[in-house]
């Protein structure tokens, strides 16, 4: 790999940050109206809002729980810094955070279709700048003798776990879109992206350097276990409900 420059590095880092939040932003507002049950302009603000205050305060809050005593913690907890975040907290939070919103505006149906496809292309976006900003970005794997290990610049070659992770998702994008096309409920496919994602968080943490913190596992892996849990959690619930409608429906 090319040896940027600081200054290159973060530049890049910072268009492909930029570009993926509005190209994420961009495909939400576009599948959002496509809805044939439609939000109000205020619902649909609302999500928003709430999606990216809790996405902002779970990013901070997952990447400050992994290195706590890190004297760079003031970094971690600057709102506006690009280090310090984690996908995995942003994801949980902005989920939190969108269930909060429609308790306060009264939605009571599943809306997270509209951001599954949004966060899978934002995501990968981003990871691309991930690994362009190289060692100073912190998303790099673990050495490895691997033929397609990358040297970031200081000799060792590691994991390109960024890289990884866009594979993923782009395997993953083709998986929902196919089940899209078969006419899943509403809801189903945001709830795939989160299990599938959290599950492939968990794996691939570790091939990264990390603090276990409980029975060999980094917060981060703890919190992605959860939130899978989570959301295979919430989907069986949600066919089971719908299992038992069913019957009364037909009897009627």
């Amino acid at each position: 790999m090319p040896i940027l420059s600081p200054s290159t590095a973060s530049l890049l880092h910072l268009l492909f940050e930029a570009a993926a939040y509005a190209i994420a932003f961009a495909i939400y507002t576009r599948t959002r109206r496509s809805d044939p049950s439609a939000l109000t302009q205020e619902q649909g603000l609302g999500l928003i809002l709430g999606a990216a205050v809790g996405a902002l305060i779970g990013a901070k809050l997952l990447a400050w729980l992994e290195a706590p005593f890190d004297p760079a913690v003031l970094l971690r907890l600057d709102p506006l810094a690009l280090q310090g975040k984690t996908i995995v907290g942003g994801i949980l939070g902005g989920w939190i955070g969108v269930e909060v919103s429609k308790a306060r505006l009264h939605i009571g149906r599943p809306t997270g279709d509209a951001f599954a496809f949004a966060l899978v292309a934002g995501i990968a976006i981003g990871r691309v700048g991930c690994f362009l900003a190289g060692l100073r970005d912190g998303t790099f794997g673990t050495p490895t003798d691997r033929p397609w290990g990358v040297d970031f610049g200081d000799g060792v070659r590691r994991h390109p776990t960024q890289l990884y992770e866009v594979a993923f998702l782009v395997a993953l994008g083709l998986v929902l879109a196919r089940a899209r096309r078969r006419a899943r409920p509403q809801g189903e496919l945001f709830l795939l992206f989160v299990a599938g994602y959290m599950v492939f968080r968990v794996a691939v943490e570790n091939l990264k350097p990390r603090h276990a913190l409980v029975g060999g596992l980094s917060p981060i892996q703890i919190a992605a276990l959860l939130g899978a849990a989570a959301a295979v959690g919430v989907l069986l619930r949600r066919r089971t409900a719908r299992a038992s409608v069913r019957p009364e429906r037909a009897v009627a």
